[in-house]
């Protein structure tokens, strides 16, 4: 009986499995309308699949007996409303919580590697489950368990790259890349489609075009971006600072050259427009949305190619041709690529090896060529030198008021604890002096009691003050330098936390200070939030600074939100500095400190290499 259940079952998931190929068209067709400019499709089609694979998750628990936990990251939390009505994300307000909330869930279903996976499985599975009934015949309930582990390797959580044996770990790695090549290639397609409207625009509304254009900027942001996150090779924005709002005149009038307006939306408008045309970013962008497409193709092919062509070849030897002689149909697969075809199993056997060769030869190259993919984009999409200097010169327009703000408050924070702390333990020091003065005469055992406390009192002042140095310039910067510095903050930490990094030389000391602080403030916040280990890397390169810190905790970090990240942009805007910040809902956060600086490699400061962790 239960041998005729699992066949049963067998041929049900197998028609079941027949239907991944809908959701695969559904999400083929969202895609092709995202590359229209139609983008409120995607995100749902790609959740709309993840029901049927949770039903596949149910039937592999209850049919197979492999229990299949769901592999997806946290939903992002909910829009919450500000005080004032509005919904906030980042710098931007919005009236409803309806953009919000579709960008935040588009982002989450994006950016979740299960969702990868989940995409693969969808193509594959119904290839392979078309055998489960002819392994069910042979297998009975061994097979269905069979299948149930194939469906929670790829449906189910993903052990730690820790846990792979290392052939696994390296056909993984370069299936990745091999990934990463044909996203970046599509993610150039859908460049290509939003930046080819402006240029047509600029012909009949310009006002149009420039909104156009700073739409297409968002998706080559994301390209940028992504392409940082799956090749290493980091992008940074080229486009020049947007211009300031219209000021009126006296009179209350706006004006652009010999024209006058009532209203700044015309003269806003005529400036971004100018902005957009003006910047050189903007038509290399149209320069990459034409030479990318081309390019990205060009260097994904060759392993596309024969990764996907040896696969196609192991099927069709082992699954396709099998089934199609048992129904009298020929398959020419290896003629099509030139081959003979196989007649029997020992041809099968012979062109085996031929496959495998294929497959693995084109995984060799696609690590290398990934990379070189995501320089490709960056000369395309890049800063220019120029770019570089007006994007400086502008953040520390923005940044030298904040500098000054940051400077006060901190000037009236030291003296708020001068005079709240020392000062009146100082005060308190000389009334009891004066009371020592007037007992040392007649009441000698009463002026030593004061005089103890006097000298407890004291050791109590000097500590505090010691505490409020190390709060302006900690001793251990001058002493040790920020390695050694950023080693003894993870040796203080409530969090777990390892130090790795080399410098060749000596920060500036002001730079020291910035950096030191910034990554107290990152790991006091990483222990505040709940988390449990965290790693601080240190790097020089450049001419930058570079100090990533990335702890395991929550996820869902805000600089907007949080007055800590606030204070360390401020303090970082000084040095022309940046705090780069990744936090999904889920984590893990990553903090990344950069700040250009030059090194002293004189002789009292030797190269450092640190590896710490704490107990």
């Amino acid at each position: 009986m239960a041998y005729v259940r699992a066949v049963g079952r067998a041929f049900a998931l197998a028609a079941f499995a027949l239907l991944s190929w809908f959701d695969v068209l559904v999400e083929l067709v969202a895609f092709a309308l995202l590359c229209l400019g139609l983008v409120f499709f995607l995100g749902p089609a790609i959740e709309w699949a993840r029901h049927r694979s949770a039903t596949v998750r149910t039937l592999s628990g209850r049919w197979c007996g492999v229990e299949v936990e769901p592999p997806y990251r946290p939903e992002p939390p909910a829009p919450e409303r500000e005080r004032d009505g509005w919904y906030r994300d980042g710098n931007t307000l919005y009236k409803r919580a309806f953009w919000i909330s579709w960008s935040r869930r588009l982002t989450w279903v994006m950016e979740d590697p299960a969702a990868q996976r989940e995409f693969s499985w969808q193509l594959v599975n119904p290839l392979v489950t078309l055998l489960l009934p002819v392994f069910a015949l042979l297998g009975g309930p061994v097979a269905l368990r069979g299948y149930g582990h194939w469906t929670r390797w790829w449906l189910g959580r993903r052990p730690g790259a820790a846990s792979k044996i290392g052939a696994l770990r390296w056909m993984h790695r370069r299936l990745d890349s091999l990934g990463h090549q044909l996203g970046i290639f599509a993610l150039s397609l859908v460049l290509t489609a939003f930046a080819v409207w402006p240029v047509a625009l600029f012909l009949v509304a310009p006002p149009m075009a420039a909104r156009m254009v700073r739409w297409s900027r968002d998706i080559a942001n994301t390209l940028r971006r992504e392409v940082g996150n799956w090749t290493g090779v980091r992008i940074l924005s080229p486009y020049l600072p947007p211009p300031p709002l219209p000021t009126p005149r006296p009179d209350g009038l706006f004006q652009v050259g010999q024209q006058l307006y009532e209203e700044p939306w015309w003269p806003m408008q005529l400036s971004r427009t100018r902005w957009v045309l003006r910047d050189r970013a903007t038509w290399r962008d149209v320069l990459a949305a034409v030479v990318l497409p081309l390019g990205s193709a060009l260097l994904a092919l060759p392993t596309a190619v024969l990764v996907f062509g040896g696969f196609l070849g192991l099927l069709d030897l082992w699954i396709w041709r099998p089934i199609m002689a048992t129904w009298g149909v020929a398959w020419p697969w290896f003629s099509i690529v030139g081959l003979p075809e196989p007649s029997d199993t020992a041809g099968a056997l012979a062109l085996t090896p031929l496959a495998l060769a294929a497959f693995f030869l084109g995984l060799v190259p696609t690590t290398f060529l990934a990379r070189r993919t995501g320089e490709f984009v960056r000369l395309l999409l890049g800063p220019t030198e120029a770019s570089r200097l007006a994007q400086r010169v502008e953040r520390l327009k923005q940044t030298r008021s904040d500098v000054t703000v940051a400077q006060a408050a901190e000037l009236r924070r030291i003296e708020r604890d001068l005079h709240d702390g020392i000062q009146s333990r100082l005060v308190a020091m000389g009334m009891k002096l004066g009371a020592v003065e007037a007992l040392v005469d007649h009441d000698p055992a009463a002026a030593k009691r004061l005089a103890a406390e006097l000298r407890s009192a004291s050791a109590e002042a000097l500590a505090e003050l010691r505490v409020l140095i190390r709060g302006i310039h900690p001793p251990v910067l001058s002493e040790r330098g920020l390695l050694d510095a950023v080693r003894a903050i993870a040796l203080d930490s409530p969090v777990k936390a390892e130090v790795t990094g080399s410098l060749p030389g000596r920060v500036e000391e002001p730079v020291e200070a910035c950096a030191y602080f910034a990554v107290s403030e990152l790991l006091g916040n990483a222990a505040k939030h709940g988390s449990r280990r965290a790693t601080i890397a240190v790097a020089f390169e450049d001419g930058v600074l570079t100090l990533t810190v990335t702890d395991d905790g929550p996820g869902g970090a805000n600089p907007a939100r949080g007055s800590g990240l606030r204070g360390i942009e401020r303090r970082l805007g000084g040095f022309d500095g940046r705090l780069t910040l990744t936090s999904p809902t889920g984590g893990p956060t990553r903090a990344t400190v950069e700040i250009p600086c030059q090194l002293d490699p004189g002789p009292s400061s030797p190269k450092t290499s640190t590896s710490s962790e704490t107990a």
